[in-house]
């Protein structure tokens, strides 16, 4: 295949019809979209200005010859971006609210038959992947071709397995070198050094001074961490690894933006053995990542423990060929044997301290009463019918959720709802309120600081974010969150990364992002408040909340499940409603929704003092449309300025008084009708101060 004369990146798609060549980025569409859909989508998907005006689009109807293309397809539609970064093909897959498509990939690369099913999240494409398009249950399958990888001949090769006798070498050579002593030296400082450390940040530093220290003649260290993440296929779950470049560092400082190549990457780590190349460029030609880093000179590591191997170091030479040799190559492996240990000493005590701060806030978050409720829905109306559904088919899938509904409606039920029924339910739900906290505080509980950050950060704080990963994050009131954080919000949708306050990398998560408001996002946009982009990446499925006046027989199941709910936490033994009550409850609008519902059962059980039954005149006058023969105590004791003490004083002073009228100042009479002793309500009476007027 000959290259195409354009500079951008690209690849071809085969379908079992026809080929096609694309540049990124491109959007694979259904029919084609007009110029300014075109410019839109540029625009919603937050490519760099730079880029915009080289958006292309392909439209997948192209890849049928004789079959007719699905009817989604003859429709302008998007079905996902290419994009180019960092020297990886990416490819990202459009999730619709109506979910009528959907997109599995096969590797090429891998043995097992097993696809990988896609839920919204960006996915590099490797030479040979297969992308799987099912429309109405009609497959479209694309192979794609790449620019191949050639990895050329190696100068040096070393089996890891072999290390000790490549530290024995050095120990012999010792003797009588001054070379070998100092080289024995240096790594005895760094190994002390790599082992009092229980930091990522500080364990990277200390392993790239050990390297620049043993190669002098090195320009460049980039280290990559083997990370797991879980792909769903149609027989469950599995792992599949990748190795993100977590430093690249240049000996004359600071650090360096570019791809460790993915072919050498896949060969040392699937191989045990580490390599030399003379002249990475030349060597691997067709290797896009080896081109853009500019290499020339380069060793290649793994990093392992025992049999497993955690991660990758590449040292390299940008200046000229030639400068390595395989006595460097072995040096650096008896190096790189102790760095492995270490960097996975400390991620391990990280992953430990994550986990330590989930099991706590795990903990404190099912010991809130309000949150130990199951995750089952309550109500049989059509309109939560629909709700159940809904979550049915989106509650496996890695899309954003958009909740919307009136305050007092529930929102939050359905979110844990949504985390509770689906495969996350063993990691952790965590909600927050974006309008309950300032814009700085917000900012540190959503993504974390590091010690120093700011004033008073005295040690590193994990934020919600990463105590979340693998499960969900719920962001209740999105309307409310500050402009400046929205940007860093789409960062966690498109990249999958979060950046903690004062870190110096971004660190990536895994994490459902479902959100909420009352108000009208639509109209923010109009008004500039509110991210166009990440509007349309929070809305990708909404799901909308009837008001409870609109759930006609749900209210009765409702009122019977709080009153089930107090009655027991009360001690109470009122076990249902009179009918009037119940028809009264069906017929009051409910502008506080199920809020104000939970709120009136409490507080007609606090009213009710014998019988099985709630009656209509336990209800609030407004609910009841009854006359009001005197005040309402429990309404006045809730309006008390001051502390819970002095609340249930005033209502339980207020309550005495009221059944010592009712029972004509009979104090026999009336401690038969409360169900305690005479004694123990001459007690009360002294107590609070209650008139003993006869």
């Amino acid at each position: 295949m000959s290259k195409t004369s354009s500079e951008q990146p690209w690849l071809t798609l085969h379908s079992d019809a026809k080929s096609a060549q694309v540049t990124a980025p491109c959007v694979l569409t259904g029919a084609p979209l007009t110029a300014d859909e075109l410019s839109q989508v540029a625009g919603l998907i937050s490519l760099p200005k730079a880029q915009r005006a080289s958006l292309s689009q392909r439209s997948l109807a192209d890849f049928y010859s004789k079959a007719k293309p699905p009817e989604l397809l003859t429709q302008p539609c998007i079905v996902g971006v290419l994009r180019h970064k960092a020297g990886v093909m990416l490819f990202e897959p459009a999730v619709g609210a109506e979910l009528d498509f959907s997109t599995s990939l096969k590797r090429g690369h891998e043995e097992s038959e097993e696809a990988e099913q896609l839920n919204g999240d960006p996915t590099e494409l490797s030479h040979g992947d297969q992308l799987t398009f099912r429309f109405d249950g009609r497959p479209l399958t694309l192979r794609v071709e790449l620019e191949l990888e050639q990895e050329g001949e190696v100068l040096a090769e070393r089996p890891i397995d072999e290390v000790e006798r490549y530290a024995d070498k050095l120990l012999d050579g010792a003797e009588g070198s001054a070379v070998a002593s100092e080289r024995l030296r240096l790594l005895f400082k760094h190994s002390q050094s790599l082992g009092q450390s229980a930091d990522l940040d500080a364990t990277l530093k200390a392993a790239t001074a050990l390297v620049f220290d043993l190669v002098p003649r090195a320009t460049h260290v980039a280290i990559a961490l083997r990370e797991e993440r879980s792909q769903s296929g149609e027989t469950g779950t599995a792992k599949a690894s990748r190795y993100p470049v977590v430093s690249s560092i240049l000996r004359a400082g600071g650090e360096l933006d570019r791809p460790m190549s993915a072919t050498l990457i896949k060969r040392v780590t699937s191989e045990r053995k580490a390599l030399l190349l003379m002249d990475a460029a030349a060597e691997l030609s067709g290797a896009r990542s080896v081109l853009a880093a500019g290499l020339s000179s380069v060793m290649i590591v793994p990093l392992w423990v025992g049999a497993d191997i955690c991660g990758v170091l590449q040292v390299d030479n940008r200046d000229k060929p030639s400068m390595f040799g395989s006595e460097d190559l072995e040096l650096l492996m008896v190096g790189v044997s102790t760095v492995s240990f270490a960097l996975e000493s400390t991620r391990l005590i990280s992953r430990l301290r994550v986990a330590e701060e989930q099991l706590k806030g795990g903990l404190e978050y099912l010991q809130d009463p309000e949150r130990r409720e199951a995750s089952g829905l309550i109500g049989e109306s059509a309109g939560m019918n629909a709700i159940t559904q809904s979550i049915g088919r989106v509650k496996d899938l890695k899309v954003p959720v958009f909740i919307k509904g009136e305050t007092g409606t529930g929102k939050e039920l359905i979110a844990r709802a949504l985390h509770y029924q689906s495969m996350r339910r063993d990691k952790l739900f965590v909600a927050q309120n974006c309008g309950a906290l300032p814009e700085g505080i917000l900012e540190s509980e959503l993504f974390g600081h590091v010690r120093g950050a700011f004033t008073g950060a005295d040690r590193d704080k994990k934020g919600l974010f990463e105590l979340a990963d693998g499960g969900t994050v719920f962001l209740d009131e999105i309307g409310e969150m500050p402009h400046a954080l929205q940007a860093k919000l789409l960062r966690v949708l498109q990249e999958g990364e979060i950046w903690p306050l004062g870190a110096p990398r971004p660190k990536r998560v895994d994490v459902r992002v479902l959100s909420a408001t009352h108000r009208d996002l639509d109209e923010m946009v109009q008004e500039g408040s509110f991210r166009q982009d990440l509007y349309y990446r929070l809305h990708v499925y909404p799901i909308h909340l009837p008001p409870l006046r609109e759930r006609g027989e749900d209210v009765a199941l409702l009122a019977r499940f709080f009153l089930k709910r107090y009655a027991e936490e009360f001690g109470r033994g009122v076990s249902g409603f009179s009918d009037e009550a119940l028809r009264a409850l069906a017929r009051y609008s409910w502008p506080g929704n199920v809020r104000e519902l939970q709120n009136e059962v409490q507080r007609a059980l606090i009213s009710r003092f014998e019988g099985d039954l709630i009656l209509i005149e336990d209800l609030s006058q407004h609910i009841s449309g009854l006359e009001a023969s005197g005040p309402d105590v429990v309404f006045e004791a809730l309006n008390v300025q001051g502390t819970l003490k002095e609340m249930m004083e005033h209502l339980e002073r207020a309550l005495l008084a009221r059944a010592l009228d009712e029972n004509g100042q009979n104090k026999s009479q009336t401690a038969r009708v409360l169900g305690i002793t005479r004694e123990g309500l001459h007690k009360k009476l002294n107590r609070l101060g209650v008139g003993e007027e006869s």
